[in-house]
């Protein structure tokens, strides 16, 4: 057992935040992303929703202050825009966290092919059970 670790958070998860290094990222991904397909290391995380993985790394996952934008979303597609959907609400769940944890809030919105393409070169995937529409985070680690 160890002291100050969020219960949520295994050993192996434990072990691949701190195998990452400066400029790995993460994708904290919803329960629909095709994390088998996108992930060259996926862990399976289906107890938990998105912000309780991310509010369960903030206090050991620093991001990259060199980087303008180290949040990434996916951006809504055109057809979704089209049907008048708004923006998601976990948007604004995750934004909550990162600046109650003195981060940067500021997404980058990416097309969703492209956020694909940069999740195939993510350090890690770890699928949530995320179910809320666009819970997929892209997060770029800093230094210490």
């Amino acid at each position: 057992m160890l002291k100050n670790i969020s219960k949520r958070l295994t050993g192996d998860m434990l072990k691949i935040l701190c195998d990452m290094g400066h400029g790995d990222e993460i994708v904290i991904a919803d329960a629909n992303f095709p994390a088998e397909t996108m992930g060259k290391r996926v862990i399976r995380c289906p107890g938990m929703d998105g912000s309780q993985f991310l509010e369960a790394i903030l206090p050991l996952f620093p991001l990259d202050t060199y980087t303008e934008r180290p949040a990434v979303v996916m951006e809504l597609t055109d057809g979704d825009k089209a049907k008048g959907m708004k923006e998601p609400v976990i948007w604004d769940a995750y934004a909550k966290l990162l600046k109650n944890a003195g981060e940067n809030a500021d997404f980058e919105r990416m097309e969703r092919f492209a956020f694909y393409e940069r999740a195939k070169k993510a350090y890690v995937v770890i699928q949530t059970g995320e179910e809320r529409q666009y819970g997929n985070l892209l997060l770029v680690k800093g230094v210490v």
